[in-house]
């Protein structure tokens, strides 16, 4: 179940990506601004992803600091598919999320 749930959280990550391009491109504005933010949100995301939220992070956080980041990096994939459009999915991202932490809490191997 641990491992399910780590491939679920990638999953996650990824639709995160997804909803950044997904705002971007649907943005009402001409069509650089929405190349500029469809290819720019993702790529922000997944920076600041690898600085604070990775498992191996460039600066890693304390284990509150960091589930403080990580939901905060979802709460934002999901605000960001409400402002597309698209509320159910952003939060059922959430909604995911939050299910996934607690399954990786209760199941992760003790050391």
């Amino acid at each position: 179940m641990y491992l399910l749930a780590l491939a679920l959280i990638f999953l996650l990550e990824l639709a995160v990506l997804v909803a950044g391009g997904w705002w971007g491109f649907t943005l009402d504005a001409g069509w650089a601004a929405r190349i500029a933010a469809g290819i720019g949100a993702p790529v922000l995301l997944a920076a600041a992803w690898g600085v604070f939220g990775a498992q191996k992070a460039a600066v890693p956080l304390p284990g509150p600091a960091k589930l403080a980041f990580q939901a905060a990096w979802f709460v934002t994939g999901g605000l960001l598919l409400l402002l597309a459009g698209r509320p159910v999915h952003g939060a059922a991202l959430v909604g995911l999320w939050l299910l996934d932490r607690v399954v990786l809490a209760l199941t992760a191997p003790s050391d």
